[in-house]
C-alpha cells in the first residue's frame, strides 16, 4: 500500500470555511503575508496555510472571501480531484505558476487536517508511522555588505544553532574564516537557480571555490552549474542537494544527476499525492530528503515540521521554528532537536 493509499479514503465532510490573514516583517526584510485557511464540518476543524508569496495575491483572496464550492462530502482523494479541478486564483494572471502549487496545498492541507480530526485520529497513525525527534538548521543571510554579526548574534542567545547559509560576492577571506571558526554551517545555498529574482548572486567559480575549500564536509544546495562550476564541483557530487526546482518526482529524475539528498517543500508539490509519492519514490532508492520552509507565519510551520519529524527527522530541515525568521529572535525558542509534538488528532504540531 502506498503512503497515499493510507489516506485516499478518509471521509471529509465540509460545511464552510474562512480565511484568516497573517503578516509579519521578517529578516529577509520584507512584509511575509500568508492566509490560514480554516475548513469546518460536523463541528470539526482543520487549518492549512496559503505560503503563496505575493502579497496581492493574498489581499485579493481575503476581499473575495470564501468563494469557492468547497462544502459538501467527499473522501480525502475525490476532494483532492475536486480542488485540482478549480481555479483558485478567480481569473487573476499570475507573475509565478508555482503559486497555484502553495495555494492548492493550503486547501488540501486544511483537508487532511479536517478529516483526521473527523476520524479521532493523528496522522503519524493513520500513516502507521512514529514521529522523532527533529533536527533543524536556521536559513539566514549575512547582510550587505556581509558581516559575521547576524549569525553570531544568535549564537550568543542559543549557541547550540546550526545554519544554512546563502553565500554573495561579498563574503570576503574574514567573513568566511569567522564562519568557520563557529563550526555552526551545515549547509550552504547557492542560490544558483533563482536566475533573475532578488536573491539572484550569480555563478562566480571563484566564490564556489572559496566556500567548497570551506565547508568541504556541508551540503551544497542549488548550484548553478556553469561548465566551470560543474567541474570544480565534480568531486563532491555527493554533498549536492536541490531545491527551487523540485516540485514533483519527475523534477528529481530531470536532474543532471540523481543526488544523495533532496530538499523536499510540501507546498512546492501541491497535491498531498504527489508529495507522499515523492516520499515513497525517494525512500525505494534510498535518496535522503529534509524539509523546507516557506516562511510560515501559522499552522504550516508547525505541519511541515510535523512531515518531517515523520519522514526525515534526523537530516538538515529547514524548519526552523518561526520565531527564528526574526532579526531579533526572542529568548526560549524550542532548540534542535525538537522533540515530536503531534496533535492528538489531525495534523498539526501541538502548542508547547
Amino acid at each position: 500500500m502506498s503512503t497515499w493509499d493510507r489516506l485516499a479514503d478518509l471521509e471529509l465532510r465540509i460545511d464552510d470555511y474562512a480565511l484568516e490573514p497573517l503578516r509579519m516583517n521578517v529578516s529577509s526584510g520584507f512584509e511575509r503575508l500568508s492566509t490560514v485557511i480554516r475548513m469546518r464540518g460536523g463541528g470539526m476543524e482543520g487549518v492549512g496555510e496559503d505560503v503563496t508569496y505575493e502579497a496581492a495575491e493574498h489581499v485579493a483572496a481575503w476581499e473575495a472571501g470564501p468563494v469557492l464550492p468547497l462544502p459538501g462530502r467527499y473522501t480525502l482523494g475525490t476532494f483532492a480531484e475536486h480542488v485540482a479541478g478549480l481555479d483558485l486564483f478567480s481569473g487573476r494572471a499570475l507573475e509565478r505558476d508555482v503559486y497555484r502549487r502553495y495555494r492548492r496545498w493550503a486547501y488540501e492541507s486544511a483537508a487532511l487536517d479536517l478529516a483526521l480530526n473527523q476520524a479521532g485520529l493523528a496522522l503519524h497513525e493513520a500513516l502507521g508511522r512514529e514521529p522523532r525527534p527533529l533536527t533543524f538548521v536556521v536559513s539566514l543571510r549575512l547582510g550587505e555588505p556581509a558581516s559575521l554579526e547576524p549569525l553570531t548574534r544568535r549564537l550568543d542567545t542559543y549557541p547550540s544553532l546550526r545554519f544554512k547559509l546563502d553565500p554573495t560576492p561579498t563574503w570576503t577571506d574574514e567573513v568566511i574564516a569567522g564562519l568557520v571558526a563557529t563550526g555552526a554551517v551545515d549547509s550552504i545555498d547557492f542560490k544558483g537557480l533563482y536566475e533573475g529574482a532578488i536573491v539572484d548572486v550569480g555563478a562566480d567559480p571563484s566564490l564556489y571555490r572559496r566556500v567548497v575549500d570551506a565547508f568541504p564536509h556541508a551540503w551544497y544546495e542549488d548550484p548553478r552549474l556553469t561548465p566551470e562550476i560543474d567541474e570544480l564541483l565534480k568531486p563532491h557530487r555527493d554533498r549536492i542537494t536541490w531545491d527551487a526546482p523540485i516540485h514533483s518526482i519527475a523534477d528529481i529524475e530531470a536532474l543532471p544527476f540523481l543526488p544523495r539528498m533532496v530538499n523536499v517543500k510540501p507546498s512546492r508539490f501541491g497535491s498531498l499525492q504527489g508529495l507522499l509519492d515523492a516520499y515513497d519514490w525517494l525512500a525505494e532508492r534510498d535518496i535522503g530528503a529534509y524539509g523546507g520552509g516557506q516562511f510560515e507565519l501559522g499552522p504550516g510551520r508547525g505541519q511541515i515540521q510535523l512531515l518531517a519529524s515523520i519522514f526525515h527527522p534526523s537530516t538538515p530541515n529547514d524548519v526552523s521554528p518561526s520565531g527564528f525568521h526574526v532579526d531579533e529572535p526572542p529568548p526560549n525558542l524550542p532548540t534542535s532537536p525538537l522533540e515530536p509534538r503531534p496533535s492528538a488528532t489531525g495534523m498539526r504540531w501541538a502548542a508547547a
